[in-house]
């Protein structure tokens, strides 16, 4: 409400979902997309698949950590050793999606979790196929939209960037960036107990690397750049009345 922000998304597999969807609803203006999961990758907070998918599961139950092998994570937890089925593949996300759907019917876009349809053909085919059926968006697959970029440090292993330094890059690339369609993915959340209990190895710093994302998105200097330059802040919704589907 007070910041450029203007489509999120939801891991329906995910803790506090129906919380989400009545935020959802209660604030139409935002439009919001279904992010896919197949992976779980946080040490304390985990979730699994909503259909029976043993080939997707550890031996807790709950989805493998990592899509790729990952020096962070001991031998077992990632999805492509698992060698998953196709078919159980195709079925959580079908339900991720139609429960994504039945909660919030104004979702206009999925996109997939730590890039997993990315890492097998056919499970970038099956993304396609499904986006198509039900008639959404496919995040990534966006004709003549250009990606902002890594626009600052972010994530694990690197140095930290405070909201106002983030703010400041970024007021800088709005500055330089020519005519189109612009977009800027990153993940953005508050520094309080519930977010520093999200954390895996060598990423333990989720609430404050995050927190600074906000500050930058609700910065007035950012604010004031959108506002100088005529940017049209649009969603996937906006984007998806000018394609067809």
């Amino acid at each position: 409400k007070e910041g450029i922000l203007r489509s999120t998304n939801v891991i329906v597999p995910g803790p506090w979902l129906l919380e989400a969807a009545e935020l959802i609803n209660k604030n139409p203006g935002l439009d919001v997309g279904i992010h896919l999961a197949l992976t779980s990758e946080w040490s304390y907070i985990k979730w699994r698949p909503l259909t029976a998918a043993p080939s997707l599961v550890d031996r807790n139950g709950y989805f493998y950590p990592m899509v790729w092998p990952n020096k962070r994570f001991p031998s077992g937890s990632y999805l492509l050793e698992a060698s998953p089925k196709i078919e159980e593949i195709e079925r959580e996300l079908r339900a991720q999606i139609e429960a994504g759907k039945r909660l919030m019917p104004q979702m206009t876009y999925v996109s997939t979790h730590m890039g997993f349809s990315h890492a097998k053909p056919e499970w970038h085919s099956l993304v396609q196929t499904l986006a198509k059926e039900y008639k959404v968006q496919l995040s990534g697959d966006d004709a003549g939209v250009q990606d902002l970029g890594q626009v600052w440090n972010s994530g694990a292993n690197v140095p930290f960037e405070s909201g106002q330094v983030r703010a400041a890059k970024l007021a800088k690339k709005l500055e330089s960036i020519g005519p189109g369609t612009w977009r800027m993915v990153d993940h953005a959340a508050l520094d309080d107990p519930e977010m520093k209990a999200i954390q895996h190895p060598r990423y333990e710093d989720v609430a404050t690397d995050r927190a600074a994302v906000l500050d930058a998105w609700t910065s007035f200097i950012v604010a004031d750049i959108v506002r100088r330059r005529g940017i049209r802040l649009i969603s996937y919704r906006d984007l998806t009345k000018h394609e067809p589907m």
